[in-house]
């Protein structure tokens, strides 16, 4: 199989574990009275940190001559790219669309649309955090190097 492609599959995997983490920070919060983009970023973040461990353990080849401090301060200031992406998803989708069509509301309530809009934001940002992650932390492979494994 591919490289890039067993790549991505374990990037997905490791992107659902985290995605459960941070789903359900971000709605347990919600359900106990918690604003949506409050909890919206306290699951971010936890679920941030979990990303890392797993990302380094089994999806990215760390670069050698990159310091374990430097490393992480890149990998949360690309995360936050992603926060800020995720917030506006969310802002947009629940004040801008959910509090504006009454015939969604009707449809639907507040925690549902939170839940669709979060799943939404999590699929946008899943694609930046693989594109970025491997442009600035993943070790570059070797011209010559065996492309297909």
């Amino acid at each position: 199989m591919n490289k890039l492609l067993q790549q991505i599959l374990k990037f997905g995997a490791v992107g659902g574990v985290c995605f459960l983490i941070d789903f359900g920070v971000t709605m347990g919060l919600k359900l106990i009275g918690v604003h949506y983009l409050l909890a919206g970023l306290c699951g971010f973040l936890v679920s941030v940190v979990a990303n890392y461990i797993l990302s380094f353990k089994f999806v990215f080849q760390r670069k050698e001559d990159m310091d374990r401090k430097k490393e992480f301060v890149i990998f949360v200031v690309l995360s936050a790219g992603g926060l800020l992406i995720n917030e506006l998803i969310l802002y947009l989708c629940i004040d801008l669309v959910y509090a504006s069509w009454n015939w969604l509301n009707q449809l639907i309530n507040e925690n549902l649309a939170t839940a669709a809009a979060k799943i939404a934001a999590t699929g946008v940002v899943m694609v930046y955090n693989f594109v970025t992650r491997k442009m600035f932390l993943e070790k570059k492979e070797e011209p010559g190097a065996e492309k297909d494994q």
